[in-house]
């Protein structure tokens, strides 16, 4: 019998596992210099998005309940460089961080099957006063932070190549013809500048 819990268990990793599927597809046939390619003033870019959400989740889904993954997380020492988790260094291949990231999934999935989502946590990083959670706030946390990377990630491959959609077959835009956006755009612009002139 499926109980209330195991239907609240199904529904968390349904929504993280649609964004983690979303946040690599954005990497699909893309160059070594595309996923990496900084593409905003703070340097946001495709691979360093994955890096960062391996991160998270091992994290979140791992220390804070007492199951380390034992994987080497070089850029979360003490002493490493600041938003190392947001690049991939040229050492670290596209291979290298999406097997991180499929490892860390592996690791927080078998985390929610192991525990009840009333399980009692600490969040290592957090004040001392108060790094205490449950595994459904970790959880809720880790589907929020990349379901955001995932909407970032999807303006960056925008940026891109003009790839749109949460997945290669799975859009819910209102069309595919190139010639129906630009004029959608144009209309927005003109209606900026009205507004802006209004002003």
């Amino acid at each position: 019998m499926t109980t209330a819990a195991d239907t609240a268990v199904s529904d968390l990793r349904r929504y993280l596992q649609e964004a983690r599927d979303a946040l690599l597809w954005k990497l699909e046939g893309l160059s070594e210099y595309d996923v990496r390619r900084p593409m905003t003033p703070t340097g946001t870019n495709l691979l360093g998005l994955v890096k960062h959400a391996a991160g998270v989740e091992l994290g979140y889904l791992g220390d804070t309940f007492g199951r380390p993954s034992g994987e080497p997380l070089p850029w979360l020492a003490d002493a490493a460089e600041t938003n190392g988790d947001m690049w991939a260094t040229a050492e670290e291949s596209r291979e290298d961080i999406v097997g991180l990231y499929r490892r860390a999934w592996a690791h927080a999935d078998a985390t929610l099957e192991a525990l009840p989502l009333d399980t009692a946590g600490r969040v290592p990083w957090w004040p001392d006063d108060r790094d205490g959670l449950t595994l459904h706030h970790a959880v809720v946390r880790v589907i929020a932070d990349t379901h955001r990377h995932a909407g970032h990630a999807d303006i960056l491959r925008e940026l891109l190549d003009g790839s749109v959609g949460e997945s290669p077959t799975g859009t819910s835009l209102p069309s595919d013809d190139p010639a129906w956006w630009e004029a959608y755009r144009d209309r927005l612009e003109r209606v900026a500048r009205e507004a802006g002139r209004k002003a």
